[in-house]
């Protein structure tokens, strides 16, 4: 492997096991076992786990921009593309129900670390509301688009730690659907 391949393995196999582990549970040992590479070339591509973490980080900032482009381009009316996000739960329900959201459970656990990376993993949500705003506002509900996109935002949370807690698809399917219900009466009302 290359230099550039080696370092995207490590941080590929740093985000799985952050997601699977946690950060804090996560060695150095784990990564470099799991990337089948020896410890010294693993430190020639990051010095410190929390170099990892910020590599991770990035990653998933990039993997979800390219999602949220995905969408846009996939779906016709803003109801199509938050539907999408809705759909997430199903979509990843498998890993979901075993971990958590990969978005809620490293922000939820840098924060009770008191981690300065926890305002970074906290982009990630941004992201999610920055979109779900705009698709809002094309529904035209500009004037409490924010308020739908952090509710919207924050039921998915809620719903995606309740999957991983009670391990019941049912439960999520009824959540996924009344979300989706939601979002039709929203968008009766924005227009």
């Amino acid at each position: 492997m290359g230099n550039r391949a080696t370092r995207e393995e490590i941080i590929r196999v740093a985000d799985d096991l952050f997601y699977r582990k946690g950060f804090d549970h996560t060695s150095f040992a784990d990564i470099a076992e799991l990337a089948k590479i020896s410890r010294g070339n693993f430190y020639y591509h990051f010095k410190t786990k929390d170099d990892i973490l910020e590599a991770v980080i990035e990653k998933r900032l990039a993997d979800r921009k390219a999602m949220l482009e995905r969408w846009e381009m996939e779906g016709k009316t803003p109801v199509e593309r938050i539907t999408s996000f809705i759909d997430i739960l199903i979509v990843n329900g498998d890993k979901i129900k075993l971990y958590g959201c990969p978005i809620g459970t490293l922000t939820s656990e840098l924060a009770k670390l008191s981690h300065v990376a926890q305002a970074d993993a906290s982009r990630l949500f941004m992201l999610f509301r920055t979109w779900l705003r705009r698709q809002f506002v094309a529904l035209g509900r500009e004037a409490d688009a924010d308020a739908l996109a952090m509710h919207l935002l924050s039921r998915s949370q809620g719903a995606a730690t309740l999957f991983n807690a009670f391990q019941n698809p049912d439960f999520v399917q009824r959540e996924v659907d009344q979300m989706k219900d939601w979002l039709k009466d929203i968008a009766a009302e924005g227009s």
